[in-house]
């Protein structure tokens, strides 16, 4: 099942202590081109605005940073998260994308508005913003077909084709059904909450000119090591800054495994960053695949996209080249 499933990587720019933003930003090129070269099918970036753990705000332009550095992987967003946008910019922005690197682009689109209130004044937006998620992203893919009520026109995405896909955070899933849309749904941890998403997508599906069948990418953390020990160790960065962010309010750069094993934490700490740990598919390379087996089998999904992230570069590198060589191998 693994060998005829897609896998894809979305990296999110991750900052790491000690090191300045840019160094993020060079690292998810670079990973674009491993991710390239090991035969993943697509490698998305995505937007955050105002976290210091991460340096992904603008991801159409990272995405043309990134298409323009490779050659064949699709290169895509997950997502941009369209509240905070226009639709109108957001099919030119995409419009430019496809023309400079046609038959390679992706518009994955996301609900979510600013992570702060002072992020939400700055970018002019509200929670309830992120209601007219549907109306937007009907609004966005007329501007494409040429359909917009305005009379107006978006150059140079009229008539052009960048496959759209829906993050699908909560009523997500319908959204994505009712549109004819293909779904990115996550995470993998919490396994009823997913299949609960699916089992919907797949009785709301209504086909549209963007998908006939349902097609769903499910999403989350993969790690894979030499060692089960050496796997889980790839998770403790993240683990730890998901646990500040809990009790402190800021989600921080990524610090080294070894620091985080001689961090005191506090009770609500260490219940945050257990939680942080469980339930990710993590492991050796034969843990892993029975992993996959058995979730691709509950989901009949088309796609894995995996979001890992760590520290150590090398071994995060490492753990990708492994995960390939199970569905390339």
């Amino acid at each position: 099942m693994i060998a005829n499933t897609r896998f894809s990587v979305l990296d999110r720019s991750r900052t790491r202590e000690g090191r300045p933003a840019a160094e993020a930003l060079r690292d998810t090129v670079e990973l674009a081109r491993a991710a390239e070269a090991l035969g993943y099918h697509r490698f998305w970036v995505s937007e955050h605005h105002g976290v210091p753990g991460v340096a992904g705000s603008a991801p159409t332009v990272l995405a043309a940073a990134v298409a323009a550095a490779t050659r064949t992987i699709r290169v895509g967003t997950g997502g941009v998260m369209l509240p905070n946008h226009r639709p109108l910019v957001v099919a030119e922005q995409f419009g430019v994308l496809e023309s400079l690197f046609p038959g390679r682009i992706d518009m994955g689109l996301g609900r979510s508005v600013g992570f702060t209130d002072g992020v939400r004044r700055a970018l002019g937006r509200d929670k309830e913003d992120a209601d007219d998620f549907e109306a937007q992203t009907a609004e966005l893919l007329g501007w494409f077909e040429g359909t917009s009520p305005t009379g107006a026109h978006a150059r140079p995405a009229e008539g052009l084709r960048v496959p759209p896909f829906v993050l699908a955070m909560g009523a997500g899933a319908l959204i994505a059904a009712r549109a004819g849309l293909p779904m990115v749904i996550g995470d993998l941890r919490d396994r009823e909450k997913l299949l609960r998403g699916v089992d919907r997508y797949h009785a709301a599906f209504r086909p549209s000119p963007w998908a006939r069948e349902p097609y769903v990418v499910i999403s989350g953390t993969v790690a894979v090591a030499a060692t089960p020990g050496a796997a889980r160790r790839l998770l403790l960065p993240e683990a730890w800054s998901m646990a500040h962010a809990r009790t402190r309010g800021t989600f921080p750069p990524l610090p080294p495994a070894e620091r985080v094993e001689t961090l005191p934490m506090t009770a609500k700490e260490r219940g945050f960053y257990e939680s942080g740990l469980a339930g990710h598919i993590a492991g050796t390379e034969e843990q892993v695949r029975d992993a996959l087996e058995t979730v691709l089998k509950e989901t009949a999904a088309q796609e894995v996209l995996v979001t890992t992230s760590t520290y150590d570069r090398e071994a995060l590198l490492d753990s990708y080249r492994r995960l390939a060589g199970l569905f390339t191998g």
